[in-house]
């Protein structure tokens, strides 16, 4: 058979077989598309637990925190500034773990931004974003939550998101707000959690900055 021969008898493969042909190819790149989404999604599930992106993570219901002992540092990029715990230059330290989806926190803020504006140049008085879920109680929590709550409610006094959670971790206790009074020495005078009244709140405060005792429950009593 010569050259010309084999030419002709060459089998050409038919339209079928090309449209089949063209279906696997476009299956397999459809596929290799959902692949790349998967681990897509999958990198961004992995930076959200790592606290890499501004998002929260879990949280414990409980943080071992007791009065009298010394209070746990914590920074805090809130709305008025950088906070730092640390450097508390010698005030007392009235901190609020609050969760923006909370009524009893929303409640709060009107008595916070009372105390705030009566006695921020003798206390600092700082709020700190403690829930892993944002106002609409699903999504993860974020920085546009904690601006949407300043303002639709009002917030006077500095709040700030918290990623990682750090603030819950070391004072949660088991609802919200959790509300700590800290000393001027860094120790924990007073631990509550839930609403509690405004004048409870200004009586530990004034204690607090006037270097009196201060009741350890804001006059709450233990359930």
């Amino acid at each position: 058979m010569n050259r010309s021969e084999r030419r002709q008898t060459t089998v050409r493969p038919s339209r079928a077989q090309l449209e089949t042909q063209a279906r696997m190819r476009r299956t397999i790149v459809y596929a290799s598309l959902v692949a790349l989404a998967v681990i897509a999604i999958a990198a961004v599930i992995f930076v959200n637990r790592n606290g890499s992106v501004q998002t929260a993570s879990n949280a414990p219901e409980f943080a071992k925190i007791a009065v009298g002992q010394a209070a746990p540092a914590f920074q805090a990029a809130t709305t008025n500034g950088p906070f730092d715990s640390s450097k508390a230059a010698g005030k007392p330290t009235m901190l609020e773990a609050f969760a923006t989806w909370c009524p009893h926190c929303q409640r709060e803020v009107p008595v916070l931004n009372s105390l705030y504006s009566k006695y921020k140049s003798k206390a600092n008085i700082v709020g700190v974003s403690s829930s892993p879920y944002g106002m609409d109680q699903q999504t993860p929590e974020s920085q546009a939550d904690v601006v949407g709550f300043m303002q639709k409610f009002g917030v006077s006094y500095p709040i700030a998101f918290d990623p990682n959670l750090d603030v819950a971790k070391k004072y949660l206790q088991g609802g919200y707000p959790t509300i700590v009074l800290i000393g001027r020495n860094g120790k924990i005078l007073a631990i509550g959690s839930g609403e509690i009244p405004a004048a409870d709140l200004q009586k530990a405060l004034q204690a607090a900055i006037a270097g009196q005792p201060v009741n350890p429950t804001f006059g709450l009593k233990k359930s």
